[in-house]
């Protein structure tokens, strides 16, 4: 997986060139309006002109802490590092990413891994104006973060809903690839489909974000499209383009985008808090191995064991007990831990949670709050 931060290298691509056909007349006076004129103005055109002047373009400057080895060996040597550990300086790189405005007052939502490290920030408007970003707070698990700038009566995003999504519906992807290469503050547009939704991207080695429910599209999305919004044909914004499949580096239309209602409960947790609470349900719960099922005399192996519940939690509040097994969460059939994981991933601290229960070869519905997770000690 990579993703759409890397560093950008230039590419030329030579022996293409369109020859400039004849200017199109103009309609003669009187006369029927040409059909085909009137018909490059569609759903699309009129989406991309409602999200685009929310979109932003967010230069940062980042710090990275460099290892390398003493005797610039290209082959890893554990011997040699006991005695010669690597050395580690630290160097600042140019970064480029996108993001929308999500208030007139100048909230920002964007990727956390966009201004992760970042000592400074700039951000540009389409309309070519600059202002210096500061990070109100982000959430690395989320890969979100809201960059404030100061401002009066700007462009604020109109927002859909990614739970009403339809796979097939159209898609549009805005930001600012490659805008390095770019003398221009406009952002880039590019169409496909939303290609499939909720979608459960496994872990990576040293990725602490955690991509679940994510929207799948073919829309190009390429280095520096990072945090940009994802679109709908009504212009309203479903999603933030966060990363790609690729083995080039380049958009193969396999592109994610996380939900934006999810994102826009990150994004209030943030402003109000500074950070997103950590929800809090108070069990522990193991999978149903085919011994657990067959020693507790289950018919199924859907669903996962409560083995214990915390004292004063939002779950013993809820009356649930050791032993019980979670059968659904919100009405929606769970098979193991990991889907019951997701089905509550992205809900905040006072959301409520219905949870189907086989007790004693009986169903009973209870419904919990979430609630904060108390500090550690």
């Amino acid at each position: 997986m990579r993703r759409s931060t890397q560093m950008l290298f230039p590419v030329l691509v030579l022996g293409l060139a369109l020859a400039a056909g004849p200017a199109p007349r103009a309609a003669a006076e009187g006369t029927a309006p040409d059909p085909v004129a009137t018909s490059r103005r569609n759903a699309i055109t009129r989406a991309s002109e409602r999200a685009g002047a929310s979109v932003v373009s967010i230069s940062v400057i980042q710090t990275q802490v460099v290892q390398e080895s003493p005797f610039f060996s290209f082959v890893p040597d554990e011997f040699f590092e006991r005695f010669y550990p690597p050395m580690q300086y630290r160097r600042e790189v140019p970064g480029l990413g996108s993001g929308f405005l999500m208030s007139k007052d100048g909230y920002i939502l964007t990727n956390s891994h966009v201004v992760q490290g970042a000592r400074q920030i700039k951000v540009t408007l389409t309309d070519g104006r600059q202002f210096e970003g500061k990070v109100v707070g982000s959430d690395p698990n989320y890969d979100l973060a809201v960059v404030r700038i100061e401002g009066k009566d700007l462009p604020a995003a109109a927002l859909g809903n990614s739970d009403d999504l339809i796979v097939g519906e159209w898609a549009i992807a805005i930001g600012n690839p490659f805008g390095f290469l770019l003398n221009d503050t406009k952002p880039s547009v590019t169409v496909g489909v939303v290609s499939a939704t909720r979608r459960d991207i496994k872990p990576e080695a040293g990725i602490t974000s955690v991509y679940k429910n994510m929207i799948q599209t073919d829309a190009a999305i390429n280095p520096g499209n990072s945090g940009g919004p994802l679109v709908n044909s009504l212009g309203e914004v479903i999603g933030i383009n966060t990363f790609i499949f690729s083995k080039s580096g380049g958009s193969v239309g396999l592109g994610f985008a996380i939900p934006i209602n999810t994102a826009h409960k990150v994004f209030d947790e943030i402003v109000r808090y500074g950070h997103v609470r950590n929800v809090w349900i108070g069990v522990q719960v193991q999978d149903l191995t085919p011994y657990l099922a067959q020693s507790l005399s289950l018919q199924s192996r859907d669903g996962v064991l409560v083995s214990n519940v915390d004292r004063g939690s939002p779950a013993a509040k809820a009356g649930i007990r050791r032993g019980d097994i979670i059968r659904k969460v919100n009405h929606e059939k769970v098979r193991n831990s990991d889907e019951a994981g997701r089905t509550i991933f992205g809900a905040g601290v006072g959301d409520k949670v219905t949870l189907t229960l086989e007790r004693e070869a009986h169903e009973v519905d209870v419904q919990l709050v979430l609630g904060e997770a108390p500090e550690s000690p």
